[in-house]
């Protein structure tokens, strides 16, 4: 009976190790990633600013133009938020994290809508879902705001794909500025791009890697 209870003790051992183990990597593959996202650690995060401002039925996203290196600016109108038409449906998107990697998101965002017109969430999920297990695609380095002008999406490389509560979303160094402020103007009666304008003036005042030349973006429903 001894032998074997010690023989047995091992192997449930280590399997309840492996049960756990796979019960919590993903939930600390997730705060790896937004550890990092907070950090210096992720290149061209500093100079980046998106917002997404949904209201009376249109979307805006808008972004500053800065682009940091250290304490250094290197470029102060670069554009971050871009138009795609793939299967001849509008879709505006808005990235912060490094450009190529960004790209290159786009890029399978556009085929996975190319696979399924007008299906937004659909395709969001399927890039998540590819950003988190490919191995290829995890080295990649970026967020992404996507609408279509219905939906309205924040996509993740931790696998998620993120709908905001309060029709107002913001990605980037001074992403939680811009949240803020747009989240007192929805109170008034200002338009999404007026929010999302005034917002983004209110960023670039308290974040210094966030300037005030803004690429704008409006799509509606």
């Amino acid at each position: 009976m001894r032998k074997g209870r010690t023989s047995s003790a091992p192997f449930c051992f280590f399997r309840l190790l492996s049960c756990t183990a796979l019960l919590t990597s993903p939930y600390r593959d997730q705060q790896r990633w937004r550890e990092r996202m907070s950090s210096n650690e992720f290149p061209g995060w500093h100079g980046t600013t998106i917002i997404g401002v949904r209201k009376g039925g249109e979307v805006v996203i808008a972004g500053d133009g800065q682009v940091s290196l250290g304490q250094t600016v290197i470029k102060g109108t670069a554009k971050k938020v871009r138009r795609l038409s793939p299967g001849g449906y509008d879709v505006v998107c808005g990235f912060a994290g490094s450009t190529a990697d960004a790209f290159t998101l786009l890029e399978r965002l556009e085929a996975k809508l190319e696979a399924t017109p007008g299906q937004l969430a659909r395709a969001s999920v399927e890039l998540a879902k590819d950003w988190r297990t490919d191995k290829y695609l995890q080295k990649l380095e970026a967020m992404l705001i996507v609408t279509d002008g219905k939906d309205l999406f924040v996509i993740t490389g931790a696998g998620d794909v993120l709908e905001p509560e309060h029709d107002v979303t913001a990605i980037g160094s001074g992403g939680n500025f811009a949240l803020a402020a747009a989240r007192g103007l929805m109170e008034g009666d200002g338009t999404a791009e007026e929010i999302a304008r005034k917002a983004m003036a209110i960023a670039s005042d308290i974040c210094v890697y966030t300037n005030g030349k803004l690429t704008v973006e409006t799509i509606k429903a």
